[in-house]
């Protein structure tokens, strides 16, 4: 079967310093990978550069098997079945939550208003945010924002979604809302791929944990052996400092 992401041999330079050094990765249908490693080892611009945020300098992104990073793609079209999810919620704030869901759809997609309006009423309810439709974002609390951010994400029914770090702005009381979000679109069998310093939560979420160290992903496997068994020294180091920091 062939999976809705690949990634061969991605590089990504800024000037002279490599930041991706030859990235391989497959992410198959209802699969959920996560992606972790001390900041600076590459996540956010591996994410980036999968949603043709970025231009890669060598590698290949193929999805469902097209190569969409090849010059001639249309970037416009491939990036509409993917959808991204940043740390910075994005909201546009002269807008109501209900027209921030709807804006891709109608926009980008086309899709009628009416039918439109109907997909984002059922996110919203989806997220536990129905009566916050007509609501502005500044009246929300920082993990409400995410949710909205969450929905609108979905409202395109993107074949990937990619979460940046989706938890990383808010206090600690609110992370636990979005995390749920995120278990119940695994439930839902959501492909997703994520980059995350919540260690418990990857473990409990992924099918497969990725570590990345200095531009390279390292190791790869199941939760459990990464996290009990990992066999790289760079691995065994991050996850003792997490230990000693109480974050593990």
């Amino acid at each position: 079967m062939t999976p809705v992401l690949e990634v061969r041999g991605l590089v990504k330079c800024y000037g002279e310093t490599a930041v991706l050094r030859g990235v391989d990765l497959a992410v198959e249908e209802h699969q959920v990978v996560t992606l972790i490693g001390s900041s600076g080892s590459g996540k956010s611009t591996l994410l980036r550069c999968v949603d043709l945020l970025e231009e890669i300098d060598d590698g290949q992104v193929l999805l469902d098997g097209v190569d969409v990073s090849d010059p001639r793609a249309d970037v416009a079209g491939e990036q509409r079945r993917m959808a991204i999810v940043f740390q910075a919620f994005n909201l546009f704030p002269h807008m109501t939550v209900l027209q921030n869901v709807t804006l891709a759809p109608r926009v980008v997609h086309r899709t009628p208003a009416a039918e439109a309006d109907e997909r984002a009423h059922e996110l919203l309810r989806r997220v536990g945010l129905a009566a916050f439709s007509g609501a502005h974002p500044d009246r929300l609390s920082g993990g409400q924002q995410q949710r909205v951010a969450m929905a609108r994400a979905m409202a395109t029914d993107p074949a990937l979604l990619l979460l940046d770090e989706v938890t990383s702005a808010l206090d600690p009381e609110l992370v636990g809302e979005v995390l749920e979000t995120i278990r119940e679109l695994k439930a839902e069998g959501m492909t997703m791929l994520i980059a995350t310093h919540e260690m418990g939560f990857a473990r409990e979420v992924a099918d497969q944990i990725c570590f990345l160290h200095d531009g390279l992903i390292l190791e790869r496997g199941e939760p459990e052996r990464i996290f009990t068994e990992p066999t790289q020294p760079e691995t065994q180091r991050f996850l003792r400092r997490l230990l000693q920091a109480g974050r593990l």
